[in-house]
């Protein structure tokens, strides 16, 4: 689904990616692990088209993504990626159903399509009932989820994730994890999840391993044909 080839980043004089070569299959779970200034984000973050790299090229299911306009490619993303932060970054101003609309509302999805399909998928991820509240007034874990179903609101080919457990609790932290390998094992969809939780690596099929701004290993899971 996606390639990536020849990917190079530098911030001034500090390079953080060295050359990165990676495909991404579809309908798989794929992580994204090591050390602190390995270049993870920033790899996540050139994958997902939020940032150009300096050179090399990411074919997105044949779409040479690098080279887009910036008109086009924030209408590509908009249509064909989801992004789940750390941090949910909902808008406190508004309610969990229009966050989880706004994407749809934003690609031109009629008002009454939008908030019904965002109020299914609150629903299917267990925020039924939930619509009406605004992000203070829940949760942690309520707010990833709904942060899941404000990713999956346009069908994207494939979400990425930076650390999206990294700020709840062990059983939100479970429940999150389990919800992404149900969605791939039910809807066939592909992420792509900076983390540096282990168990969520060792759970993945496909794990890259970084240091230094390189692929140093790629392992995939026995279950992987």
């Amino acid at each position: 689904m996606i390639e990536a080839r020849g990917i190079h980043k530098s911030f001034g004089t500090l390079e953080v990616l060295k050359g990165i070569d990676l495909n991404v299959r579809p309908g798989l779970v794929t992580t994204i692990v090591g050390p602190s200034g390995a270049g993870k984000t920033t790899l996540l973050q050139v994958l997902g088209t939020l940032m150009a790299p300096d050179s090399g090229s990411v074919l997105f299911d044949g779409t040479d993504v690098t080279a887009l306009p910036d008109t086009r490619l924030s209408r590509f993303r908009n249509l064909n990626i989801g992004f789940v932060f750390q941090f949910h970054r909902l808008l406190p101003e508004f309610t969990l159903l229009e966050n989880v609309a706004m994407p749809a509302l934003i690609a031109g999805v009629k008002p009454r399509e939008a908030f019904a399909k965002a109020s299914s998928l609150l629903k299917r991820l267990g925020l039924e009932g939930r619509d009406s509240h605004r992000p203070s007034e829940l949760s942690g874990g309520e707010c990833q989820r709904a942060a899941v179903a404000r990713a999956l609101i346009n069908d994207p080919k494939a979400v990425f994730a930076d650390e999206p457990s990294g700020s709840l609790d062990s059983h939100n932290r479970a429940e999150l994890h389990r919800l992404f390998f149900d969605l791939r094992d039910s809807d066939g969809m592909t992420f792509v999840i900076v983390t540096h939780d282990e168990g969520l690596a060792a759970d993945s099929d496909i794990v890259v391993r970084m240091a230094d701004g390189r692929i140093v290993a790629v392992d995939e899971s026995i279950a992987i044909s």
